[in-house]
């Protein structure tokens, strides 16, 4: 891994920020807050491959009890034969760092929040990367990473998709009765794996609409990032 750049581009838009000028004192609070955040990171990373299989609609990871419902992920993974399960986590001492500051200071824990938002998603970039480049290859490629709760695939899915990856056991990961990650600052993602030509023809034929897009999600009309001319993380690249 990388020692977490953390792009300051994207910190101001978690943070609302919209081409504005910034003054001196915010500029240096949020350098101060991007360089605490990457000594507190305790990266932490698991991914597995599985066969995958369409069955009454859904779809099956094979020789696991997870079923992945809702037409989105059927849609995203369509042309897929196997996908990547994977989760990271930047650590406990991230979130207790967070909680600290919001007891201290709300302006710092919430441009912390943004740091560590920023970083998590940068971890996931960097391993879809290296699972990309091997992909490539065997003549394969991935489709754009899918979490649950996006679109019409139920959040409430995350203690099983943790459960089938052991994820608790080797990085720590775990999630509530809410089904809410713990540690905050993690990420669950499902990508899909492919022929290069598969991926190629559901591009020329347009039946499927590009899954790195807002388009397939259900909260495009009502999306505040959309509005705002981002993306909410949904669809990020692979």
């Amino acid at each position: 891994m990388n020692r977490f750049p953390i792009d300051k581009d994207e910190v101001l838009r978690y943070l609302g920020y919209r081409n504005q000028n910034l003054d001196e004192v915010t500029d240096n609070l949020i350098n101060e807050c991007m360089e605490e955040m990457r000594g507190l990171i305790r990266e932490k990373h698991i991914y597995r491959f599985f066969d995958i299989y369409n069955e009454n609609g859904n779809v099956h990871l094979s020789e696991t009890n997870l079923t992945l419902t809702g037409n989105d992920i059927k849609n995203h993974l369509g042309g897929s034969e196997s996908c990547v399960l994977m989760a990271v986590t930047l650590g406990n001492n991230v979130d207790s760092k967070i909680r600290y500051y919001e007891r201290k200071s709300i302006t710092r824990a919430l441009i912390l929040d943004a740091c560590a938002t920023t970083a998590v998603e940068e971890v996931c970039d960097e391993i879809c990367e290296d699972l990309e480049n091997t992909a490539n290859k065997q003549n394969r490629t991935l489709t754009s990473r899918y979490s649950p709760g996006y679109g019409d695939l139920p959040i409430d899915i995350q203690k099983d998709f943790l459960s089938v990856l052991g994820a608790e056991k080797a990085i720590g990961l775990t999630a509530n009765s809410h089904s809410i990650l713990i540690p905050r600052k993690s990420v669950t993602a499902i990508v899909g794996v492919m022929d290069i030509k598969n991926k190629q023809n559901r591009r020329d034929s347009r039946s499927v609409p590009e899954n790195n897009t807002c388009l397939s999600c259900k909260n495009y009309s009502t999306c505040m990032y959309r509005r705002e001319g981002g993306r909410c993380g949904a669809y990020r690249k692979a």
